[in-house]
């Protein structure tokens, strides 16, 4: 995992995701994930995305905060953003390393295959 820091120097193929992630809307904030400070590191390879995002969860927590709501829809929007338009696997984590999001391509659709448009 590269740790996420605004000023580091990123290689092109993490740059194309960090760009992506600038749209992704932190709902507690109103800003992107990324300056909002969610995002904790990332990994970029061929066809797997793996991102960590900067929180622990807590069974418990999550059945009574307001912020489990908004790391919801972060992961939802996420997976949304990346699954099967750039990689065929998304993978998003918390800080203890625990899944909190996963998308895994297994039989090898594309999004054609998924798209209505045009139906």
């Amino acid at each position: 995992m590269k740790v996420y820091m605004p000023n580091r120097e990123w290689p092109p193929r993490y740059q194309e995701v960090l760009s992506e992630l600038e749209k992704v809307t932190d709902p507690v904030t109103g800003g992107d994930v990324l300056s909002s400070g969610v995002i904790a590191g990332l990994e970029v390879a061929e066809d797997t995305l793996k991102i960590w995002l900067n929180f622990e969860s807590h069974a418990e927590y999550n059945l009574t905060g307001a912020s489990a709501i908004a790391y919801s829809k972060i992961i939802g929007d996420i997976i949304e953003r990346f699954a099967l338009t750039k990689f065929n696997n998304v993978y998003i984590y918390d800080l203890k390393n625990i899944p909190v999001g996963v998308f895994e391509n297994k039989r090898g659709y594309t999004i054609e295959d998924i798209s209505t448009e045009g139906a």
